[in-house]
């Protein structure tokens, strides 16, 4: 499976032509977004971080995690969603390109759930 089948993005970047099926994956929708006026064209919240992760990220409950912690936790969350992995990986390995809509507040894939679900739906087999 080509890893460029699968882009990330926010879901408030202007759409681009080669970004196939875009799938928002947070926990929340965006707020002030009408139906109508929506740039994607599915929601999994399941693929996002649950709300007690999310709000440990923020330190709404404590201190905020640090990223090991998060992706840890995160991918350990993921292991319970590992059919919609697996057919989001059918679906990329049918030819089709998908794109991973995350919030418009997280500015850097690097430290973003959208990137590391985006391998593990490469690495899914």
């Amino acid at each position: 499976m080509n890893a460029a089948e699968i882009k990330t993005r926010r879901w408030n970047d202007p759409v681009e032509p080669d970004d196939g099926t875009r799938i928002l994956v947070t926990r929340y929708r965006p707020r002030g977004v009408r139906r109508e006026d929506e740039r994607w064209d599915a929601w999994i919240k399941e693929l996002a971080p649950s709300v007690a992760l999310h709000a440990a990220v923020y330190g709404k409950h404590g201190a905020p995690i640090d990223w090991d912690e998060y992706r840890r936790r995160y991918l350990r969350e993921m292991e319970s969603e590992r059919y919609r992995i697996l057919g989001l990986a059918q679906q990329v390995a049918a030819g089709e390109r998908i794109t991973l809509l995350c919030s418009s507040a997280c500015v850097d894939p690097a430290r973003c759930h959208r990137t590391l679900l985006a391998e593990l739906i490469s690495a899914a087999r």
